[in-house]
């Protein structure tokens, strides 16, 4: 019988995507691993492939479409026996819907590869980390233009009843939602820990029309706007400063930097950041209980330091993981950092290459920042903000002497780190750099 395509989850927390390009056409046939079609997520552009063979009956969804529900019928496999005409009065979202109900889901999963006869569809990489598929709450299905208006008129679409195929929400159900349905109530915005924050037209008062122009937001300025307000209202932040010396670090640089072969795969040219990111991964091996994550249930102590680093890109930022960075030379993390910082902004990360980590740095030292104070990226309790290297006047033995001077800021999440194990930690990262042959050790 035809077999549904569907639109599948590249990452835990995906709700829609683009199908960007299609790879086949109808009546190709395509075998397990062959590329389908080219994915655009908020932060990433990713392959799927074929987990089975068959031959493709029809496309249901063109390339260059925003905005696809995941679990959203794209496409229909025949098997390579039957014939076109067995689509004729074929349902693929009944199909799809049957199955998914029969198997043990619900429409709140995300598609996983143990389904292949509802999802010959998955991820050339391995999007669907640690086989996760449900999202917390429930999943809405909504038109793209319901969608819009829903956001709008600060209506909660979960609240409403949808009158489209299989309960989708469409334009009528929000046109027509009652006030009650709003996501806040009548004329204000939302409530953030106790706060009603301004609603659109309350911030649109305030300029006169015609003064400014409305840039809509990309997939990917939403994401970043929703967790760091999550991230400010429910992290209790404090932040640690202090002064690192690099003099030594940067002559350490330049002896390594000589050493590196002129050709070939171990080629490798270190950056100051290279020597952060392994100085913060041994200062949590150091200081162990600073290496861990808030839970309800309890804290996570993480066993290695999986440190992100925050990679600026058109729109937004990155944070690509270095894991287990402890373990790795200082050569190796200075290869894996390039590679991952240039397909962060060619938008080619894999969803697990950003996703999770123990810690993060995020640095404008290159951009002349002497010092800030940046926000904890969840699932962290902790990041540290670095500052420029600049020549400073410093005592030493009583004496005045000029040193190059980098200042530091950490962030702690205070359910997890305290100030004394906070400054703990920072003593440790201050350790390393000032003595970088402790981190060759």
């Amino acid at each position: 019988m035809p077999i549904p395509i569907l639109m599948p989850a590249l990452s835990p927390t995906m709700e829609v995507g683009k199908l960007a390009k299609w790879h086949v056409k109808p009546g190709a046939t395509v075998s397990a691993g062959d590329i389908l079609a080219e994915i655009e997520t908020d932060k990433a552009t990713m392959e799927v492939e074929a987990v089975d063979e068959g031959r493709i009956g029809k496309i249901l969804i063109n390339e260059g479409t925003d905005d696809v529900p995941v679990n959203t019928p794209i496409a229909i496999i025949l098997e390579e026996d039957e014939a076109d005409d067995s689509l004729e009065g074929y349902d693929p979202a009944a199909t799809a819907n049957g199955t998914a109900s029969s198997a043990g889901t619900s429409e709140n999963a995300a598609p996983e590869n143990t389904l292949p006869t509802t999802q010959h569809v998955a991820p050339t990489t391995t999007a669907q980390i640690n086989g996760a598929s449900a999202n917390e709450g429930k999943r809405v299905f909504a038109s793209p233009l319901a969608r819009r208006i829903a956001a709008q008129k600060n209506i909660d679409l979960s609240a409403l009843k949808g009158s489209g195929p299989n309960g989708r929400v469409i334009r009528h159900d929000v046109e027509n939602a009652q006030p009650s349905q709003s996501a806040s109530p009548s004329g204000q915005g939302a409530v953030v820990s106790g706060v009603v924050a301004m609603s659109d037209k309350e911030i649109l008062a305030n300029f006169t029309p015609g003064s400014y122009d409305v840039v809509p937001h990309d997939g990917m300025r939403r994401i970043i706007a929703q967790r760091l307000t999550q991230a400010k209202s429910t992290i209790p932040h404090f932040y640690l400063t202090l002064d690192c010396e690099l003099d030594a670090l940067l002559e350490a640089r330049k002896r390594l930097n000589d050493t590196s072969p002129k050709e070939g795969d171990r080629v490798f040219r270190l950056s100051v950041n290279d020597f952060i990111i392994k100085a913060m991964a041994l200062a949590l091996q150091k200081v162990p209980d600073a290496n861990a994550t808030w839970t309800s249930e309890g804290t996570l102590k993480h066993r290695t330091s999986d440190v992100a680093v925050a990679v600026a890109v058109e729109g937004g930022l990155f944070t690509p993981i270095i894991r287990d960075a402890q373990t790795k030379s200082m050569s190796d993390i200075s290869r894996e950092m390039k590679d991952l910082a240039q397909r962060a902004r060619s938008k080619k990360l894999a969803p697990q290459e950003y996703q999770g980590g123990t810690t993060a740095i995020s640095n404008l030292g290159m951009m002349g920042i002497k010092a800030f104070d940046a926000v904890i990226n969840p699932p962290h309790a902790s990041i540290i903000a670095i500052g420029a290297g600049e020549k400073r006047a410093v005592v030493k033995d009583g004496a005045l002497a000029v040193a190059t001077v980098m200042t530091v800021t950490l962030s702690c999440d205070h359910r997890v780190i305290d100030g004394a194990l906070g400054a703990q930690l920072l003593a440790a990262f201050k350790g390393y750099i000032e003595e970088p042959v402790t981190m060759l050790v």
